[in-house]
């Protein structure tokens, strides 16, 4: 939602009805939009609508500039940073680990810039980072890649367990269009490589407007611009992730919109980042850097728009809305992690529609804490096409956050107890919120009641725990009835 530039893709309850989400995260989302209606000159109609989408776009009811995100969540911390409950180290990654047996002790971390080095030390530590880093470093039980169907049941896992088989990353962009005006990069030194590419599943060349269908892997051709891109609604890309609408504003606020590029001609397959020689992960984290630039270029120069000509020169890199001076998001966009081995794995016939034929609805978990919605969703890998499979709105269960040994490390995100099949739902902004949520409740608690997050599931404390998560904290552990029973239907052909 930040550093990677994202605007949150969401279940389509989550307005007005609220669900599939905690209290904070609607705090989050009340928040980005009073940000608007306090700093910006709104029209006055769009200002007194409570559920305003800042950028018009398709992917979400709440599309907006990574930079608001930001500032609310400052707001949110302000008070445990004044008051010391907090200390937000910016800028570090983690190293190292010291772990004694089946408890870890200390993470040392490095800054980014400078590489000194410090040493924390906690009763608890909450792994969040993008590629399950900690896992690694701590010698955690885990998982990367896909597993084989005779290791897990499911339906569309693979024949044969492939551990580099992993999503595709993207690095994505911010771009502007002034027609007027023009803002060519300098041809990418990889551009001859890209302008010829094309994968031997993929329909037609990487840099072209024609991608596969999510769902039936059918050629479909969707174009940059097709209505006009000051239309409050569009079947094109520009309005896919649009996040600044300028029509929201008085005539000259905006000269122009601004839209987030994550598509399908973003995606690098050509490698993953785990399970990978260092020198082979930078080089695939700087192939997707440079396929961004390809991209960019490809749609300045080579494109012939409708009224002719050659390409829209005036599409232009916004780093100032990234926070970049080269254009693009800080960090790359990651859709798949390291995944802890847990006490309890979501598998797709936990979920999935068509691994659970002659039931409605998914798996209920009696140890929930937490829900999310989205399709099974898998991008591409170096070996094959799309995976995108109907599946019920479904539950977090608590088994998933814990791993089968250390007692002490908790998953914070996407690096919990799911396969690579159901990693494809568990992935997206309000779920992956509530993953960290339900972490740090669970460590709290730990330490408030003095018995280990492995206890807190397996005895009295699991109905307790579960009180203060919807008491207290105002999470939804359960969905309602009749929503719990739909299939997720993908209403657009591009995902996420």
């Amino acid at each position: 939602m930040t550093a990677q530039s994202v605007p949150p893709d969401e279940n389509p309850w989550i307005d007005p009805q609220g669900e599939g989400c905690t209290a904070s995260y609607r705090q989050l989302r009340e928040g980005i939009r009073a940000y608007y209606r306090r700093n910006y000159p709104l029209l006055p109609a769009v200002r007194e609508d409570p559920f305003f989408n800042p950028g018009m776009g398709n992917v979400s009811p709440l599309c907006h500039e990574p930079r608001i995100a930001l500032a609310v969540m400052g707001e949110m911390l302000a008070p445990y940073l004044s008051n010391g409950q907090l200390r937000l180290l910016l800028h570090y990654r983690p190293v190292a680990a010291d772990a004694d047996r089946d408890h870890l002790r200390a993470v040392t971390l490095a800054h980014t810039h400078t590489q000194d080095q410090l040493t924390i030390q906690a009763a608890y530590i909450i792994d969040a980072t993008e590629l399950g880093d900690l896992l690694e470093l701590a010698g955690v039980e885990h998982v990367i890649g896909a597993e084989s169907q005779a290791q897990t049941g499911e339906l569309h896992a693979l024949p044969e367990a492939d551990p580099l088989d992993q999503q595709a990353h993207s690095w994505c962009f911010v771009l502007s269009y002034y027609p007027d005006q023009d803002h060519t990069i300098a041809r990418p030194a990889s551009y001859g490589f890209w302008s010829g590419y094309q994968a031997d599943f993929w329909p037609a060349p990487h840099l072209s407007w024609t991608t596969s269908d999510p769902i039936t892997l059918e050629p479909v051709t969707r174009p940059i611009f097709i209505e006009h891109t000051d239309a409050a609604h569009g079947t094109d890309l520009w309005h896919f992730r649009r996040i600044a609408y300028r029509r929201f504003y008085p005539a000259g606020f905006h000269a122009s919109d601004m839209v987030v590029v994550n598509w399908p001609q973003l995606d690098y397959w050509l490698g993953p980042l785990v399970g990978v020689a260092e020198a082979d992960r930078d080089r695939h984290l700087r192939g997707a850097f440079e396929l961004a630039q390809c991209l960019l270029y490809w749609m300045q120069t080579e494109l012939p728009p409708p009224e002719g000509g050659q390409g829209y020169p005036g599409l232009a890199l916004r780093g100032d809305a990234t926070g970049t001076d080269h254009g693009l998001a800080m960090a790359p966009y990651i859709r798949e992690s390291r995944r802890i081995q847990a006490e309890f794995t979501v598998l797709e016939q936990h979920i999935g529609v068509e691994a659970r034929p002659g039931v409605l609805g998914a798996e209920p978990f009696a140890d929930s804490v937490g829900v999310g919605s989205y399709r099974i969703d898998l991008h591409p890998s170096y070996r094959r096409n799309y995976l995108d499979i109907n599946n019920y709105p479904h539950q977090i269960p608590l088994g998933a956050l814990l791993p089968v040994r250390v007692e002490n490390l908790l998953p914070g995100c996407k690096n919990l107890g799911v396969t690579h099949i159901t990693n494809g739902c568990y992935r997206l902004h309000p779920i992956e919120w509530n993953i960290g949520e339900a972490a740090g409740a669970l460590a709290a608690y730990s330490l408030a009641h003095g018995c280990p997050p492995r206890a807190v599931r397996q005895d009295h404390h699991l109905a307790d725990f579960q009180r203060v998560l919807v008491d207290t904290l105002g999470f939804q552990l359960a969905w309602s009835e009749h929503l719990r029973v739909l299939d997720r239907t993908k209403k657009d052909p591009l995902g996420i």
